[in-house]
């Protein structure tokens, strides 16, 4: 991307908007960023500082630039209210298919937040109403809203967790992820992501229900349908 394509009139703001476009197709060396950008190498490196600050770039376990978990955060925010007014119906769907609560969490600092939700209406269940704040160290959706996270928050994020860097590894693998008695004993869950524009999560749906029913494998009942509701909405979400 060239500067003279975009140019504002403010100098700054090009140069900081062509070093995250030129990050659009993936992670920079310093050295890398200077030639895709034309930057001298002292303006890219103090643009890149600077952002990198504002976490709107970040680094990669190589220690190249990437985009930082800002842009996610800003693009998850620009689409909440269209998620959410998807989310209702898919989770009633979710809900309906299961036989089981649904749910859809977002992540805000060291929580997760219950945006939406469609409860069983009958029998045991595990009820979240909407606006309820849970840890992200326990639970199958806090391991999907942080499995795919950059390398620094992602190793933060397992500080105190119930779960380990290999689940999270497996979550990656298959695409979802399944507690058993982690947030509340005798409860299971399954997660999958809901992802935006930048293929970053945003959100996770989660399927809930006790142990007894969905037994100690959930996923084996339920990761397909968590996954599809999850896809429905990352439909939503990618094309607002």
């Amino acid at each position: 991307m060239d500067i003279s394509d975009i140019s504002s009139g403010v100098g700054v703001l090009d140069k900081a908007a062509v070093i995250l476009g030129a990050l659009a197709s993936g992670p920079a060396t310093l050295a890398g960023l200077v030639a895709s950008t034309g930057l001298s190498r002292p303006t890219a490196h103090r643009l890149a500082l600077a952002l990198e600050r504002h976490r709107l770039l970040g680094r990669d376990v190589q220690g190249r630039f990437v985009l930082g978990p800002r842009i996610g955060e800003l693009s998850a925010a620009a689409g909440e209210d269209l998620l959410l007014a998807a989310a209702g119906p898919v989770l009633t769907s979710l809900r309906d298919a299961t036989g089981e609560s649904a749910q859809l969490y977002r992540r805000q600092g060291e929580m997760r937040v219950c945006v939406a939700a469609a409860e069983r209406t009958a029998g045991l269940r595990d009820i979240v109403p909407v606006g309820s704040t849970l840890p992200m160290k326990v639970g199958s959706a806090a391991q999907v809203l942080v499995a795919w996270e950059d390398p620094e928050h992602f190793y933060q994020a397992l500080q105190g967790a119930r779960f380990t860097a290999t689940a999270l590894s497996g979550v990656r693998r298959r695409g979802w992820a399944q507690s058993i008695g982690e947030r509340e004993p005798g409860m299971a869950s399954v997660s999958a992501p809901v992802r935006g524009p930048s293929d970053r999560v945003v959100a996770a749906v989660t399927v809930t229900g006790p142990i007894q029913r969905l037994t100690r494998h959930p996923g084996a009942r339920l990761a397909k349908a968590a996954v599809d509701a999850a896809d429905r909405l990352t439909e939503v979400v990618s094309h607002s």
